[in-house]
């Protein structure tokens, strides 16, 4: 079955490529903004647990990886089934504890090895597979854990939670000297230890920071529906006005 589908999806691209003059115009450059368009609908759609979304922008995501491999394959670069053929060689590679005769105890032992692993294929650094243009909080997330697989990592908690209040405290004094660059400086080291808090505590940042992100959104609609049913704008309100508002939303 999947074969066929497989069948189906490549040589309707083949037909599109050929005859639609969009799709033969598209280069990997062009297509790069929409893919990275399709993974945040599709992390929308996981966030919220749409599985019919989910469907469907893993069905567009998999027409972008079979579209630069028909670009690719155009350019004489390599093909779909050279893809395939990697990723199965790498999966193997570097899972010997199931290929091999290699012995894990739990998972984080299979993080580490995987780490190693990338190093003897070639790897200059355990940080070189974090995307630059990947958004800060996540790829700070990845630094942390790729750093953790050999070693460079706290035992506890409680010396994150310090790290913390060591940064906040360095913001306030950065703050006082009114130094810019500073500023941003610490700002950024407040965030890292931060997201490194959220690790510790088992809570994937992102993901937290995105539910606050939709509460705020409700609560402030709420703010400009009571607003809007008393034929007022939101700038003729006094602040403790929107803040009553805000703690019925809050309240419902």
């Amino acid at each position: 079955m999947y074969n066929q589908s497989l069948e189906r999806l490549i040589t309707i691209l083949d037909e599109l490529r050929e005859r639609c003059p969009w799709d033969r115009k598209q280069t990997i450059q062009s297509l790069r903004p929409q893919t990275i368009e399709e993974l945040y609908e599709l992390n929308d759609a996981i966030e919220q647990e749409r599985w019919k979304d989910i469907k469907e922008e893993l069905g567009d995501l998999l027409l972008h990886i079979l579209f630069y491999s028909k670009i690719a394959d155009e350019q004489g670069r390599f093909t779909l089934g050279e893809v395939i053929a990697s990723v199965c060689d790498k999966l193997v590679g570097r899972h010997p504890h199931i290929y091999e005769s290699v012995q894990v105890n739990d998972e984080e032992e299979v993080r580490k090895n995987w780490e190693q692993i990338k190093l003897k294929e070639g790897k200059k650094s355990v940080l070189s597979g974090v995307p630059a243009a990947m958004p800060a909080m996540i790829k700070a997330l990845r630094i942390q854990e790729k750093s953790k697989q050999v070693g460079f990592e706290w035992e506890h908690i409680g010396q994150v939670k310090d790290k913390v209040t060591e940064e906040l405290q360095e913001l306030e004094e950065a703050l006082d000297s009114a130094d810019e660059e500073r500023i941003s400086s610490e700002m950024g080291d407040v965030f890292f230890a931060l997201i490194n808090y959220a690790r510790f505590a088992r809570v994937d940042p992102e993901q937290s920071l995105e539910k606050t992100n939709r509460k705020f959104i409700q609560r402030f609609q709420y703010i400009e529906q009571k607003a809007a049913e008393q034929n007022r704008q939101l700038e003729s309100m006094s602040l403790q006005e929107m803040d009553d508002l805000w703690n019925e939303a809050k309240a419902q």
